[in-house]
């Protein structure tokens, strides 16, 4: 029901747009999320964003470089990645969750997943 794609390799201080389209998804109710997880490594939250699109959350690490947005008309929501660094490296995964809460950071509060793009940062 979540399709991510975007990933790619880049080097250290470039840019993506991730892209997370959603089907069979009531998407305007439901708030949206971007988790990432690196090798070897738990599933950590990246950043969230109410279903209105209004409101938006970040964890401190992607604070200032990344952006999250969506559009409800096209059941799709989006993770702008700049300056990115080799730390940014691993499978980016977006989420939701049917809520008005966008305050959800642990993973085991989303139902539904996609199937994650890799982002692999080179120094």
């Amino acid at each position: 029901q979540l399709q991510a794609s975007g990933g790619g390799l880049v080097q250290a201080g470039g840019s993506l747009r991730l892209s997370c389209a959603a089907s069979g998804l009531t998407f305007s109710s439901a708030v949206m999320a971007w988790f990432r997880q690196a090798p070897g490594k738990e599933r950590e939250f990246a950043a969230s964003i109410s279903r209105s699109g209004v409101s938006t959350y970040y964890t401190d690490s992607v604070k200032g470089r990344f952006t999250i947005s969506r559009d409800n008309a096209k059941n799709t929501v989006y993770l702008q990645v700049r300056s990115l660094k080799p730390e940014d490296t691993a499978v980016y995964y977006c989420a939701g969750q049917y809520s008005n809460n966008y305050g959800y950071i642990r993973a085991n509060e989303y139902t539904y997943w996609g199937q994650g793009t890799q982002v692999t940062v080179s120094s």
